[in-house]
């Protein structure tokens, strides 16, 4: 850390650049720039045309100033990959500790995210980029907002028919293809909604106003839009008052305060509504000292928690704003957790219990664990009996997605914040829980998929694969069949001959195996698992059959186990995509975050890697479950 004592003659000379002219600015705490500096971050905005990303920086500003000892210097790219860049480059020049970048094109900027990130910790902030080249994201939940905007048109629509306008932010960046997906997704359950027309206004407003006057000219009759921005939705607004037009409803996204900012613009009835959420320009500064100080629990991603806002909530959403699920409460030392497993069906299971009984340890938390052993009903009954007990917060496992409305709401009732580990639950009513904490599924299932692709990438045969199923219902069994679906759909050789629940098990694993080489036979060239345990059984099965795992029939797993490990390196598995069961720190850095009143985010997702045989011997010495 050389530039540690060069620290306060780097300031110095920003501060000669800022009378200069430059576009640099200062944020600091108590002290004075060039005195008992500790940490620089860099902050590299893609823009500050947007409204969004100027309370970005204000966020970032006012949180940042309650940290003595930190100074924080602000770049702007001015839509310009080229700028953001030099932008990087020149934060770097400046000694910086750490960097926080919104960026104006994700791939584009992907490699320098990338280089700097060997050097340094890099929050990427807003938008999402590709891999896991940084230290950690911050951004919304966009596939959870376009679901929500497609519910709330499909309530407004009732059984009547409309149509439907909606206007996209920046072609083919991330948030606005997954708005896009999560609205498309509700809209197809919706026949009587026509979207007439696709709007792309760059996150403009102005643009948007002159692709909606277009729009108006070929289709006059317009009843709805979905702008994925609350600047877009109200150019679309003016649009509408231009051409003398009423009634038509429209819904933003932001969800911003002051004059014309979503919350404004819902009050005055100029919009029907908006999704408003945190910019994470506060939690960004919260987990940038978090890292610079070495604290442990630290996610790879987090998703921030939507609110929908319309006339009769804005008021009260405003008043609860720092609250969104309830004002932290005074709680008694040590922290009393009430932690309920889902069973012990595998080795991750295992792994999985050892680290939060660890974590709570090592946090000064009281751990009152119990396991369920695979019932939903042993489950629910200890839920209340730890809302009997009064513990401070609950956290589980689901041992699937529905079910367990009654008690979340009786825990709710009760003040007690409910965490969901590992598994998500299928429920509309976010509420009911305060975050979930652990992987990312569907994303899973995508990474086997791109791994096959790859591996068989030219083959023009037919391609048949069975899949060993997890616990039907379970969250990582739909979603890891789901995100393999999702690539594999638009390659017409790929085919999934059979699909059946094996329970996460190596015994049900080995069974429905052995029945499908019963069955098939010599037609099956891939086994595809949703997890280690399932994956080992099958290989087994298939040694038994006289085949071999490997090389007769590809095998493909999710979890990462050293057994998994292991037989990767003896040639029988050829890959096992990371599911990281060490969430304990995740889970107890949550709980404190929250009982210091900080906000917590709706999902907390951990960092995971992919094991082939050839990186397997590598990491087998020093994997930890």
């Amino acid at each position: 850390m050389g530039f540690r004592i060069k620290k306060s003659y780097w300031i110095l000379i920003l501060g000669i650049v800022i009378l200069g002219g430059c576009v640099y600015k200062v944020a600091h705490g108590s002290n004075q720039p060039d005195e008992g500096t500790e940490f620089v971050i860099g902050v590299s905005q893609a823009n500050l045309t947007e409204p969004w990303r100027v309370a970005m920086n204000d966020e970032i500003r006012k949180e940042a100033d309650r940290h003595k000892g930190l100074q924080v210097i602000f770049t702007d790219a001015a839509h310009s990959n080229d700028k953001q860049k030099q932008d990087i480059d020149k934060l770097l020049g400046f000694g910086i500790d750490l960097l926080i970048i919104s960026t104006n094109d994700s791939e584009n900027l992907k490699p320098i995210i990338a280089q700097v990130h060997k050097k340094i910790p890099v929050i990427v902030l807003g938008r999402a980029i590709g891999g896991y080249d940084y230290t950690l994201f911050i951004g919304p939940a966009n596939e959870t907002i376009g679901r929500n905007a497609g519910q709330l048109v499909a309530d407004l629509a009732g059984d009547q028919q409309v149509n439907l306008v909606e206007i996209q932010g920046l072609a083919e960046s991330p948030p606005v293809l997954e708005r896009s997906k999560g609205f498309k997704e509700i809209l197809q359950n919706h026949p009587n909604i026509h979207q007439v027309d696709t709007i792309v206004a760059d996150w403009n407003r102005d643009k948007a106003e002159d692709q909606m006057l277009e729009t108006i000219k070929n289709h006059p009759q317009i009843d709805i839009v979905f702008a994925h921005s609350d600047a877009m939705a109200l150019g679309a607004r003016r649009a509408f008052e231009k051409k003398g037009i009423q009634g038509v409803k429209i819904i933003g996204v932001d969800g911003l305060e002051g004059e014309n900012g979503g919350l404004d613009l819902v009050r005055r009835d100029i919009l029907t509504g908006t999704f408003a959420y945190r910019t994470g320009g506060k939690e960004s500064i919260q987990y940038a000292m978090d890292l610079l100080q070495g604290k442990s629990g630290i996610p790879k991603k987090i998703l921030l928690r939507v609110n929908k806002i319309t006339k009769d909530s804005v008021d009260q959403y405003v008043h609860n704003k720092q609250n969104i699920l309830h004002a932290p409460k005074q709680h008694k030392h040590p922290i009393e957790l009430g932690f309920v497993q889902v069973g012990t069906e595998s080795s991750w299971r295992a792994a999985n219990s050892s680290s939060i009984k660890k974590a709570a340890q090592d946090f000064g938390i009281e751990l009152k664990f119990k396991n369920a052993n695979q019932s939903m009903e042993n489950q629910i009954k200890a839920i209340r009996s730890f809302i009997r007990e009064r513990v401070d917060v609950i956290a589980f496992s689901p041992v699937v997605q529905t079910g367990y409305e009654d008690v979340l709401r009786e825990a709710k009732m009760a003040g007690i914040p409910v965490i969901l580990t590992d598994r998500e639950l299928g429920l509309k009513d976010d509420s009911l829980w305060l975050t979930s904490i652990g992987s990312d599924f569907q994303e899973e299932g995508r990474r086997a998929a791109r791994w096959l692709l790859e591996q068989t990438k030219g083959v023009k045969k037919e391609i048949n694969i069975v899949e060993l199923q997890g616990t039907s219902g379970s969250s990582p069994a739909v979603y890891r069949k789901k995100g393999f679906e999702e690539l594999l759909k638009n390659n017409s050789n790929y085919h999934i001959i059979a699909s059946k629940s094996a329970d996460f098990t190596k015994e049900a694993g080995r069974r429905v195996m052995k029945e499908y080489l019963k069955k098939y036979g010599d037609k099956i060239q891939v086994v595809y698992a949703h997890n280690d345990d399932m994956a080992l059984g099958a290989i087994e099965a298939i040694e038994e059959s006289g085949k071999n795992p490997g090389k007769d029939i590809l095998i493909i797993s999710v979890d990462a186990t050293r057994e998994a490990l292991n037989a990767l390196s003896a040639g029988k598995l050829n890959l096992t995509v990371e599911c990281n069961p060490l969430l304990g720190p995740e889970l107890m850095k949550a709980i404190t975050d929250y009982v210091e009143g900080k906000e917590i985010p709706v999902k907390i997702i951990t960092e995971e890697g992919i094991f082939s045989q050839e990186n397997a011997k590598r990491d087998y010495l020093n994997r930890a479950y």
